[in-house]
Parts: structure tokens; sequence; C-alpha cells
């Protein structure tokens, strides 16, 4: 999959592609069944697809202080989105001036002078252009002008979790900040993931002998609610089951939320200092501060047995 930084990285002798556009924090299931759709219509014209997505947050430079907690970082949507088939992805710097560019100024210097879109898939729901003024049937107006078609295509409904609302990343960071992991996971068709690099901390698992990776999340990073969870670590290209700890750690005083994970059964693993992901497979229990150490071994010590049985059921369903 092609990478592109700004409309000037786009080549000079690209042709007609089909384009989606929108901010695709997550790519979960609904932005799925919309990528989707591009890459299919791509295939069916014989031309290449694009994902146009935006770098910061819009809301961040619209409403400076308002970024959203973020459920993937570019890297990791640029994964996701090359598992999907799309041919090349677009992240747009998004300024002051950017935000200014009328729908109609938007269209033009993006989708027509640079991208010669040919059909441009989106959701009812997608909104463009300074104050997000332009939808999709003014995008459709437009189209009639400049040369492309738009496909509109309806967003997932989601399960028991969402209460039947459309899939969404606003719903999906509502469930994660909640502790909802397993809600969350119905909407992004996987366990939701935090990245981060290991850093030292105060070593206190390793002296109680669970050694966790302390991980120093990215920045604005979508984090589930204090407690413990069961699911996996990956670091070097494995994935390891494990137990993780979110939270200030109350049993010792602590004041600052980390993100800890321990690799069950695993013995004598250095991870400083490498970028690792931690995904959150289940909710075990919420953060307690107990009346010795000796409690919270025993507690640590169930919670470690309550992650190792949800996550072997998980992947005998998955068998």
């Amino acid at each position: 999959m092609q990478r592109w930084r700004g409309l000037e990285d786009i080549p000079q002798d690209w042709g007609r592609s089909v384009v989606t556009i929108g901010s695709y924090d997550g790519v979960h299931r609904g932005h799925q069944v919309i990528i989707g759709r591009a890459v299919e219509r791509a295939r069916e014209l014989g031309i290449p697809s694009v994902v146009v997505t935006f770098d910061p947050h819009p809301s961040e430079v619209v409403r400076p202080g308002s970024h959203p907690p973020l459920l993937a970082p570019h890297h990791r949507r640029a994964e996701l989105m090359a598992d999907l088939g799309v041919d090349a992805l677009l992240i747009l710097p998004f300024t002051s001036e950017f935000s200014k560019l009328s729908p109609a100024e938007f269209v033009v210097k993006a989708l027509v002078d640079k991208l010669h879109a040919r059909v441009v898939v989106e959701g009812p729901n997608f909104r463009f252009g300074h104050k997000a003024a332009g939808n999709v049937e003014f995008l459709a107006e437009l189209g009639e002008t400049y040369d492309y078609e738009v496909d509109v295509i309806d967003l997932f409904v989601s399960g028991e979790a969402g209460g039947g609302q459309p899939f969404s990343s606003t719903l999906t960071r509502r469930l994660v900040a909640e502790g909802d992991v397993a809600g969350a996971a119905e909407i992004l068709g996987r366990p939701h993931r935090v990245e981060g690099v290991v850093v030292r901390g105060a070593q206190r698992g390793r002296e109680l002998g669970y050694p966790t990776a302390n991980v120093e999340t990215l920045p604005h990073t979508a984090i589930p609610a204090d407690g413990v969870y069961a699911g996996w670590l990956t670091a070097d290209g494995e994935r390891m089951p494990a137990a993780i700890s979110v939270g200030t750690n109350p049993q010792f005083d602590g004041t600052e939320r980390t993100v800890e994970a321990y690799a069950i059964d695993r013995v004598g693993l250095d991870l400083y200092g490498l970028h690792v992901a931690v995904d959150f497979l289940a909710y075990v229990r919420g953060q307690e501060k107990f009346e010795s150490i000796e409690a919270l071994l025993e507690a640590i010590a169930r919670d470690v047995k309550r992650s190792t049985e949800l996550i072997e059921a998980d992947e005998a369903r998955g068998a």
C-alpha cells in the first residue's frame, strides 16, 4: 500500500481512483464496510482505491484541547487498511488554513485535481469542508460537475453493548472508557489495542513475582477504565497471554495512571525499550486496595487464573 502525507506526495501521473474520506479512528466494523466497498468498486473498475484521512484530528484544530482519545494510531490504521486491500493512504495535515477550505474548494483541490476521483464512497453522515458545511448530497451535486459518482453506504448497527446504535468511534471510545472492552471489541471486530514503549517503573511486580511490562502509551491513547483485564502482550512479533493492570496502583499510594501487562508464565523476558502492543480481551475486576501484601498476592493469583481461563475460552471459540 502506498502512503502519502499531504497532497504534494501524490504522484503527478496518478490516474482515476475510488476514494473514501474520514478520520477512520479504530477502523471499526462500520468503517470496514465503507472501506471494503471502496476497494470492491475500485477492483470492478480496474483502478486503485484511496483512503483519505487527517492528522491531527480535526477537532484539535477547530477546538484546541478537545482531541478525542484515539482508538488506533495512524500506523495501526494503515496496517488495518492494507489488510482490507486499500491501494493508497493519504494523510492530510489538518491545519487552521486547511480547515477554512469550503466544501467545494476541498473537492476540487483533493478529489478532482489530485486524486482524479471516479467514485467517492461514504457513510450517510459524512460531513466535510469549513464548519462541516458539506454533506453527501452536496458531494453528489459536485460530482455531476466534476465527473465522479457518490456511493453512500449505510452504517452497521451495533449489538447489545451499543444499545442498537450505529457503529461509531465515539461509541467505541465510551465503551473503552467504561472498561467494557468486550463491547468495544464487538464494534472494532477485534480487541482494543494500546501501544507504547516499555519503560522502567517501580519494579514492584518483579518483587512480588509477577514482573510486568510498564507501557508508556502513545499521546491521546484511549485507555480502558482502571481495573484488571485479560488479554495479550505482543513484543518482537510474539503474542503472549497476559493479565493487564490499568490504574494508579493504590496499594502503594500511586498517583500516576499506568498500563502494565504481565506475560503469564513467561520467565526472563527483557522488554525494556521495545515498542509493544497490549490487546484487551475481557474485564476481570476493578482496581482495589487490599489490607495486606498477602491479600494482594492472593488477588493477583486469582487474576492470572481468571485471565488464563478467559483467554483459553476465547482461543477455543476461534479454533
